[in-house]
């Protein structure tokens, strides 16, 4: 390695030049008396390559290798001291088998938190003498990510996930808060967590609420039939006492929870000659034109795109323009998308919650819409916060849009008995339907 400690930036050609630009000048603007600054241009021809060259020109500490290696292959060839690459091909290229690092971060950590994946066993293998992971979110569904991500980290220290799942899992979601309190103690030296109202205290606030929905006769009677269905079913099995037939049942139960949720907001997800009301698709378009009245802009996450696709069409019928973005959609376009209605006047963004709950910067919106909420707390907050982050002016107003006395509404209260839970052991959580008992699924359906 050599004396004067050197930075590397591989840089996508789908980045954008204003990102580009701000990721570069982040590094060359640090108080670190000496480093060298390498930028590996990735084989683009968007002008990134004469962008880099020009800000080289006007810093000594910086020089740009331009190679047609893509990614970390690029950073490897180029001889580095720091190497980045996405988890899988990083992991796995066999010219790291043999090296020993000085250090090993995992950015978005949560990527490791299932311990049975290859990316986690990967993840692992890598030696360093110094290992650090960052992660908004350490604990989505269960205790088990949170063991496999200090696996990485602290091999041993949390013991083997039998003994931990014997130790702690077991009990703390038994409710046993005493041993919250041990586990807490044993991870929580090793955990920095910092609350964005700690570091971002000039950000405005952001007002939550749950905006409850009443469905009408049609869609209230397709919903109760399917929703005694399967309570009859699950009630069925429990009285059997056949906890075996449960477990390789699940799959199917979490299916027909899936359907009763869809219901909830339209029917027509299910049915396609439905042609009753759907009472969430007015309440949405509601909040979006009190937003629009307001001059304000609005989000709206839904995990159904079929759902997003029927709040198009009356968006359509109101003359309201939007754009898009869904997992079909490809990332330089998603990219011209966020960066177009942060600049322009289009005043709704309808986001498909997986393809769009992260790594996209939308505070030119200061409404958020949750149409159908995320039962895990963790990513629906991570969707609400590509509004409330740095750059953003306004206050931002958060709506839970909720079909009433439904299971959106049980589960909500669900959600918040899981995530007190969990922040008993790092302060932030969430449930996973797949992590429900038997018990806990009935309540749901009972109310």
């Amino acid at each position: 390695m050599s004396d004067t400690p050197i930075v590397s930036i591989v840089v996508p050609a789908y980045n954008g030049e204003r990102h580009i630009r701000q990721c570069v000048e982040s590094v060359l603007t640090q108080t670190i008396p000496d480093f060298e600054l390498i930028c590996v241009n990735d084989g683009s021809t968007d002008g990134t390559g004469s962008l880099l060259d020009d800000m080289a020109a006007r810093d000594d500490r910086m020089r740009v290798i331009h190679q047609e290696n893509k990614g970390e292959g690029a950073a490897r060839n180029a001889g580095l001291d720091v190497a980045r690459g996405r988890y899988l091909a990083f992991f796995d290229a066999d010219d790291f088998a043999a090296r020993t690092f000085y250090c090993c971060a995992l950015d978005e950590a949560q990527y490791v938190k299932n311990h049975a994946t290859k990316t986690a066993r990967a993840a692992k293998r890598v030696r360093a003498r110094h290992r650090f992971a960052l992660t908004g979110t350490p604990m989505e569904n269960r205790l088990s990510e949170l063991w496999s991500i200090f696996d990485f980290l602290m091999p041993g220290l949390l013991g083997s996930y039998m003994r931990f799942r014997e130790h702690f899992e077991l009990d703390i979601t038994g409710g046993d808060e005493d041993a919250a309190r041990r586990l807490r103690s044993l991870v929580a030296p090793f955990m920095l967590r910092r609350l964005k109202a700690d570091v971002l205290q000039d950000l405005p606030d952001k007002l939550e609420s749950v905006v409850y929905v009443p469905m009408e006769a049609e869609q209230q009677r397709l919903y109760a039939a399917h929703e005694q269905q399967l309570r009859d079913a699950l009630t069925l099995q429990k009285n059997n006492r056949n906890n075996k037939r449960f477990h390789e049942r699940k799959v199917e139960v979490l299916a027909e929870l899936t359907k009763l949720r869809q219901l909830c907001c339209d029917p027509r997800l299910l049915y396609e000659n439905y042609a009753g009301h759907a009472a969430k698709l007015d309440a949405i378009a509601e909040i979006v034109e009190s937003a629009m009245d307001a001059g304000e802009k609005t989000l709206v996450f839904s995990q159904f795109t079929s759902f997003l696709s029927l709040i198009a069409e009356v968006l359509d019928a109101r003359g309201v323009p939007y754009f898009t973005i869904t997992g079909a959609t490809p990332k330089k376009r998603r990219l011209d998308l966020v960066n177009a209605f942060n600049d322009d006047d289009t005043p709704v963004f309808l986001v498909s919650l997986k393809a769009g709950g992260t790594g996209l910067n939308l505070t030119g919106a200061s409404v958020v819409v949750h149409a159908d909420p995320w039962w895990n707390a963790a990513a629906q907050n991570q969707a609400t916060d590509r509004a409330h982050r740095i750059g953003q002016t306004q206050v931002v107003s958060v709506h839970k849009v909720i079909a009433k006395d439904t299971v959106e509404e049980r589960i909500l209260h669900l959600q918040d008995a899981k995530t007190d839970l969990a922040d008993q052991v790092i302060g932030a959580g969430g449930v996973s339907l797949a992590s429900l008992s038997q018990e806990e699924l009935l309540d749901l359906l009972d109310g």
